[in-house]
């Protein structure tokens, strides 16, 4: 497992350990592993563990569109997943709107306060006065009678039928090539985002900026391919990879960064 370890940074050891006794698992039982609800850097180590068994695959489901949060279906390879096996629901949530305006922030806290690891839930999906969000299916009943606030509003959690549309994403990538000096995160977050390295150092320090998911206060901290950055103020950008140097010695690199969507 050494060589499998050495391409990813050392806290993410205890996951990509846990990820090889899901593909022990498989394989001794040859029955598929649904997981909990994973992150995109999550699941980009699953597929590169996995990925390495010619007798095993994965399939990954968010039900909604582009989802950030999905459940990865790992089995053996002659096996193929369909939608009901990897066991979403998707809630609504009525409110008086007339009276009040519910947040992204707002719904999460409130889904977390019902004592469910955050890996029980999905992406959550705000657009103006309708709320929806995606939970494990085992958690499914739990929710419904427990969810009855959201900070001092109260609530209804209700099953979407299918054939509700689910609301859709307005935000997406654009790339663009950079260069840097190097590539500590507060050289990548302020040419990226174009603001002054002073500004995106007071960002990191203030606990603000999270790569892939974890919060990191080291201005210093090496970004690496992959990675995906989010500023609070700023957005999110993702390090795509890097082209070599420049006669200068810069590095080049194609980054992404999340914009809303031209109409």
């Amino acid at each position: 497992m050494d060589h499998i370890i050495q391409h990813f940074r050392k806290e993410e050891q205890p996951f990509i350990e846990q990820v090889v006794g899901w593909q022990r698992e498989v394989e001794d039982r040859y029955a598929p592993k649904l997981t909990d609800f994973l992150d995109p850097r999550q699941r980009y180590i699953v597929q590169a563990i996995i990925g390495q068994s010619s007798d095993l695959k994965t399939f990954c489901e968010g039900v909604f569109g582009d989802a950030e949060r999905q459940r990865v279906y790992i089995a053996p390879s002659y096996f193929v997943a369909e939608q009901q096996d990897f066991q979403i629901t998707i809630f609504t949530i009525k409110y008086p709107t007339k009276f009040v305006q519910v947040k992204h922030p707002d719904v999460l806290g409130a889904l977390i306060s019902l004592g469910l690891d955050r890996s029980k839930y999905g992406d959550i999906r705000v657009d103006e006065n309708v709320i929806q969000f995606a939970v494990a299916t085992e958690v499914a009943d739990y929710i419904r009678a427990n969810l009855t606030s959201v900070g001092k509003v109260k609530v209804h959690a209700e099953e979407v039928s299918e054939q509700t549309p689910l609301i859709q994403l307005q935000e997406e990538w654009n790339e663009k090539n950079v260069t840097v000096s190097s590539m500590r995160l507060d050289v990548i977050i302020a040419t990226v985002a174009n603001i002054s390295r002073q500004k995106a150092q007071n960002l990191i320090a203030a606990g603000k900026v999270k790569v892939n998911w974890t919060i990191r206060d080291q201005t210093s901290f090496e970004v690496q391919e992959g990675d995906i950055i989010s500023a609070r103020g700023i957005g999110r950008m993702k390090v795509i990879m890097s082209e070599g140097r420049t006669k200068k010695d810069k590095i080049r690199l194609q980054v992404g960064q999340l914009e809303q969507k031209k109409a």
